[in-house]
């Protein structure tokens, strides 16, 4: 049987705060001391980690994976069912050091279970979290569904323009753009309603 320990870090801060990749290989070497190390950094923005491609296609039958947590071995909880279900069907077992062995039998399945549930709760999660911020984002009259609307120099010229002799109100509701990006864009111009309406009368 093969012993291959993976080690992941996705960043220089992983090595200061003690989830570094020598933390990993010794939690590792500790529980299997034949274990063949294999270790990488990856930028968590991409799929792209070659050499655990590597050590998955190295993996056969009776081999095992060691990690030192399951998010060494995945980014998500979704990814991570995905590799170890793939594992599984090569009947490779994989053991997270701090949740246990886990083999392709009732009690593997039974993980498996759990993280789905787990992996469940997080999206639903995701979902509340994001329902809310738009439901308190609502609240404001200046919220617009989608991405705020992108207006052109001209248009923006020409609220100034009104500005001379309209108020915000007014304006907003002749050019159906809204008030506050109206004074954005006067504070982008370090102007003021009264300094415009001062240039129109000097």
């Amino acid at each position: 049987m093969t012993i291959i320990g993976y080690c992941r870090v996705s960043s220089k801060t992983q090595e200061i705060n003690g989830n570094g990749l020598e933390v990993q290989k010794t939690e590792i070497l500790n529980k299997y001391e034949n274990a063949e190390i294999k270790q990488e950094q990856y930028s968590g923005k991409t799929k792209d980690r070659p050499i655990f491609q590597e050590v998955i296609n190295k993996l056969q039958s009776g081999d095992m994976l060691v990690v030192s947590k399951l998010d060494r071995l995945a980014r998500n909880t979704k990814e991570g069912i995905e590799i170890i279900e793939y594992l599984f069907s090569k009947n490779v077992s994989v053991h997270v050091l701090n949740v246990g062995l886990l083999e392709n039998t009732s009690m593997g399945k039974f993980f498996l279970t759990t993280l789905l549930a787990v992996a469940e709760m997080e999206r639903n999660t995701i979902l509340e979290r994001t329902q809310a911020g738009k439901e308190i984002a609502k609240q404001n009259p200046d919220f617009t569904e989608g991405r705020p609307k992108v207006y052109t120099d001209h248009q923006l010229d020409w609220c100034m323009e009104l500005l001379k002799n309209n108020s915000l109100k007014k304006v907003e509701k002749m050019t159906k753009i809204s008030e506050s990006t109206i004074k954005r864009e006067l504070i982008k111009r370090n102007l003021t309603v009264t300094k415009i309406r001062e240039g129109l009368n000097n």
